[in-house]
C-alpha cells in the first residue's frame, strides 16, 4: 500500500456555515467515490479557505461526515489580489494501491478553473 496525495476544491456560493458543510461535504464524498476510498483509507486531510470565509471551519463538514478519527487541520490560503474568491481546497493523503496517475483530483463547480490540468 502506497501513500498518495488527492487534491480537491470548490467555490461556496455564500459564507455560512450550513452551505460550507454542504458544499465541503460534497468534495470530500466525491473524493472518496472516484477514488474508491473510505474513510479508513485516509491519513490526515488539510483544508484551506480564502480569507473571505469565517462562518465555519472546513474540517467541521468531515467530522459531519462520520470522519471522526483522521486528521484534519485548517489554514488559510494567501489573500492573492485577483484570485477566485470563496475557495475551500483539501489535500488528503491516502493509503492506496492506485498509481499516482490513476488519482482522480476532485475540483467542483467553478473550481475547476484552478486545476483544468488536474481536475477530473
Amino acid at each position: 500500500m502506497a501513500v498518495r496525495a488527492v487534491r480537491g476544491a470548490v467555490q461556496l456560493e455564500r459564507d455560512e456555515a450550513g452551505h460550507m458543510d454542504e458544499q465541503v461535504g460534497t468534495l470530500l464524498t466525491a473524493v472518496l467515490e472516484r477514488n474508491g476510498l473510505t474513510a479508513d483509507d485516509l491519513i490526515s486531510i488539510w483544508f484551506t479557505a480564502t480569507p473571505d470565509l469565517h462562518s465555519d471551519f472546513p474540517a467541521a463538514a468531515a467530522r459531519k461526515l462520520g470522519i471522526v478519527d483522521v486528521p484534519l487541520i485548517c489554514a488559510q490560503e494567501l489573500d492573492i489580489e485577483g484570485a477566485m474568491p470563496r475557495v475551500v481546497r483539501i489535500l488528503a493523503h491516502i493509503e492506496s494501491d492506485r498509481p499516482r496517475a490513476d488519482i482522480n483530483h476532485v475540483y467542483l463547480g467553478a473550481a475547476a478553473a484552478l486545476r483544468k490540468d488536474i481536475a477530473q
